[in-house]
């Protein structure tokens, strides 16, 4: 590794220290922490054994709404979504007066600590499963980063590199397969050995934990390929940290049906048809594992609406946790007010939330419904190969301290 100047780097308020040695952050989608509980109890894990053993394994929280884009960002920003900008897959942008993906880098508003090393001088590489985090997750990036997802089409001039396939080693994976994550680790593991970056993000998909519980063979064996790959990074001599963008829940009764609340026949029966405007967060173009239904809704009223009377009658709906203004959530739960709308709604631990029952496609769904999005998928596993030491007592550890924690706090 070249050498390095000992001046910390500053990004968005927080300092971080430079590399000693590569440092790889891999963010599991979905990974809530049973997961890797139920793989290293069945003997399929053993090097994530051996990393809670002679590391650091601990619990963080993730950033509310518990979905994909704003944790990404959170956790390659160092800061929640007031600051960045990206609370959710999917908004209204006022400005535009449409829905729109939240995948486009103009939304950011906030410069990632990947760009800044990269700026600095240091070699950054980004691998991320699906292709809606690239922009993002390479907004000024002066490096290396690519999607799995569309693997094939890298260029240099676009993504820093190409020739992916054969570095890999690998065809293009099915973007609904536990192969997407799987191309992802072993692009890490070529990318360490080819290009040794001095800092690399790795990101995958939820697609496994999305269909199969902890414990179960498919996840057993998901998180025993993970294992294997993340040995790799260790014998490279890789500092690795592990965290998660959020945890995963069944959201089904006993009887393994979907329990939905659809808020837009609600609100349509409460104020009168179409007066009231739905936006489901979690809604991106990779549907069919979840139905675009989540646990985290808001909602736009009309103006002459009452919304803290509308908040007290919707909490009382059964599988409804709670129903907030847009200024307490966005207080709450560190959010861009600005992209909100008049209520934020959380639905129940094993609930989710939908628009109008037609609009929902759940012909797709070949197991029981499991999904993310409120308060209870915010508790993620922090795992790293190395001993944490100087982290202040009763600290609240978040999914977005993990650069901090490596850089800041590994031995």
């Amino acid at each position: 590794m070249t050498e390095r100047s000992t001046t910390p780097m500053i990004v968005n308020g927080r300092a971080y220290r430079w590399m000693t040695r590569p440092l790889v952050v891999v963010c599991v989608d979905g990974c809530e922490p049973d997961y890797i509980t139920q793989a290293i109890e069945a003997g399929a894990a053993p090097y994530l054994r051996e990393m809670c053993e002679r590391g650091t394994s601990t619990l963080g929280d993730c950033v509310v709404p518990s979905f994909t884009n704003p944790n990404n960002l959170s956790i390659v920003t160092g800061a929640p979504p007031a600051v960045h900008g990206i609370c959710g897959n999917y908004f209204f942008d006022r400005e535009r007066g449409e829905e729109v993906m939240m995948n486009d880098a103009r939304y950011l508003r906030a410069g990632t600590i990947l760009a800044a090393f990269a700026k600095g001088g240091a070699k950054v590489a980004v691998v991320t499963a699906k292709d809606k985090l690239r922009a993002l997750l390479g907004k000024d990036l002066d490096g290396i980063c690519f999607s799995a997802e569309k693997a094939d089409k890298a260029t240099r001039d676009d993504n820093g590199i190409d020739g992916v396939l054969a570095l890999v080693g690998k065809p293009v994976p099915s973007v609904y397969s536990a192969d997407l994550s799987e191309f992802v680790f072993a692009a890490g593991v070529a990318l360490m050995r080819r290009e040794r970056p001095d800092l690399m993000y790795l990101s995958t998909t939820d697609y496994v934990q999305h269909k199969h519980a902890p414990g179960t063979p498919e996840a057993n064996a998901f998180y025993a390929m993970m294992s294997g790959y993340l040995a790799e990074l260790d014998r490279m001599g890789a500092l690795v940290a592990l965290t998660a963008d959020h945890g995963m829940s069944a959201k089904t009764d006993a009887a393994g049906d979907p329990q939905i609340v659809y808020l837009q026949d609600w609100f349509d029966g409460a104020l009168g048809a179409g007066r009231a405007r739905v936006i489901l967060p979690i809604t991106d173009p990779y549907v069919v594992h979840h139905g675009a239904l989540g646990s985290f809704a808001t909602v736009y009223l009309p103006d002459d609406a009452d919304p803290a009377a509308l908040a007290a009658a919707l909490e009382r709906h059964p599988g409804v946790e709670w129903v907030m203004t847009r200024a307490a959530a966005a207080q709450r739960f560190e959010l861009p007010p600005d992209r909100l709308g008049d209520l934020v709604v959380i639905s129940e631990k094993l609930t989710v939330l939908g628009t109008t029952a037609s609009r929902h496609d759940l012909s797709a769904l070949d197991v029981p419904l499991r999904s993310h999005g409120g308060l209870s998928e915010q508790k993620v596993p922090l795992i790293f190969n190395r001993p944490l030491a100087g982290v202040a007592a009763g600290r609240r550890l978040r999914n977005f301290d993990i650069i901090d924690l490596a850089l800041n706090h590994c031995a």
